[in-house]
């Protein structure tokens, strides 16, 4: 594998130079590098604190992504909204039929704490009683599943849906036959019952199912079992529909900023936000349903208009998808334009702020080397069944030696 520095000058400086950078320090670390040399669909890059290319390897060859995906998602949701923004649920009340209906935002952080503090709220604004539960979820195409989601029961396969309850996942155990709920605050539903009795024993976390219906009955069932909790009287039925002609009768706005929601996402490589995001955004941005052709053309237009990339695909906003398509150097372009997002990163090792990617086969890491108060962008992708901690083992090779000052910058 050719290994491609971008030094200006005659052709035997760049030979002197590439042979005093990758064969003169000899140590162990060295192998890492070496291991990657051989690997025949990869890519890597890193820039200087000027954002000139200091080193790169097949830098322009598209690869799978993986979750490094979510880097795009995270910068188009921050450019579009903001960090500081804040998602908001709207309530509307049917005095008639005595129906609390909810129009479904997307909100992707309506975890239980919310959904107290939901039903708290309603109950100051003097509701007592309701008959109904309404859900308009019309924000999202019926039966929506994005591409790369797969048909397990666990939480990274959790299907985006308009409404949703702690990121569309039930925590349970089953102790003695019985189920009961994982999470002290989250009240146990009908519908989580019906969950648990698939289970033998223990205790475990699972996606609510692969039809999108499920996670908004379930947001419903558990809506109402916190509006008992506080008092209230809650009639049984769960009607789906637009929501009538009402005033808005409670908004709903999130304790999280998306900047929060971004760094726990970046962190623990949420699926279900990244998608939750990427719909809406694109929903937002045509006006209509979210849907999966949607996602595909707003994540690609963004992107083009502001990078002006070619041979690139994105078909969803997690990365789950094998047919997303970035290079190392499409990666660190987008890391430049996050530069002022670049505290939402997590610390991976010491000194690298960075996300990961992984797939069956597929190995990347891209984000930003520390040192000396500067902030060089990164990437490397592995197409390639490789040990799962090479990506790091390399990209801590880089940092020594931009740290000794063995990895030279570009002198553009």
């Amino acid at each position: 594998m050719r290994i491609r520095l971008e030094l200006t000058g005659m052709k035997a400086i760049f030979t002197c130079l590439l042979y005093l950078v990758f064969f003169i320090p000899v140590t162990l670390a060295d192998d890492e590098l070496t291991a990657f040399s051989r690997l025949h669909n990869a890519g890597l890059i890193v820039l200087d604190a000027k954002g000139r290319t200091a080193l790169a390897d097949h830098a322009d060859l598209p690869l799978i992504p993986a979750s490094t995906t979510k880097l795009a998602t995270a910068w188009m949701a921050l450019t579009h909204w903001g960090e500081e923004y804040r998602f908001r649920t709207h309530f509307y009340l049917d005095e008639s039929s005595k129906t609390l209906w909810i129009k479904g935002s997307g909100d992707p952080y309506l975890v239980s704490e919310e959904l107290d503090a939901v039903a708290r709220s309603l109950k100051q604004r003097g509701l007592k009683h309701v008959n109904a539960i309404g859900i308009d979820t019309s924000l999202f195409q019926p039966d929506l599943v994005l591409p790369g989601t797969g048909a397990t029961d666990n939480p990274y396969d959790a299907v985006p849906s308009a409404v949703a309850a702690n990121f569309n996942t039930i925590a349970i155990r089953k102790v003695g036959g019985q189920v009961l709920s994982a999470e002290a605050l989250t009240p146990l539903t009908t519908y989580a019952v019906s969950i648990g009795d698939l289970i033998k024993s223990g205790e475990l976390r699972i996606n609510t199912g692969p039809n999108p219906h499920n996670a908004e009955k379930y947001f419903a069932e558990l809506l109402s079992a916190f509006l008992q909790k506080h008092g209230l009287s809650v009639g049984s039925e769960i009607v789906f529909g637009l929501v009538p002609d009402l005033a808005v009768f409670y908004t709903h706005v999130n304790s999280k900023t998306l900047g929060e929601i971004l760094r726990s996402m970046l962190k623990y490589s949420t699926n279900f936000i990244a998608n939750q995001l990427i719909l809406i955004l694109s929903s937002e941005n045509y006006k209509r349903p979210a849907n999966a052709v949607d996602v595909q053309g707003y994540m690609e237009e963004t992107l083009f208009k502001r990078f002006g990339w070619l041979n690139f695909s994105l078909v969803d906003g997690a990365g789950l998808s094998r047919t997303n398509r970035l290079s190392p150097q499409q990666l660190t372009d987008l890391l430049q334009a996050f530069r002022s997002w670049k505290h939402l990163l997590p610390e991976i090792e010491p000194g690298i702020y960075a996300k990961s990617g992984t797939l069956g086969g597929v190995s990347a890491l891209a984000g930003y080397l520390a040192n000396r108060g500067e902030w060089q962008p990164f990437a490397v992708i592995m197409n390639e069944n490789v040990p799962y901690n090479l990506r790091n083992r390399i990209v801590q090779e880089l940092y020594g030696r931009l740290s000794t000052n063995q990895l030279l910058p570009s002198q553009n």
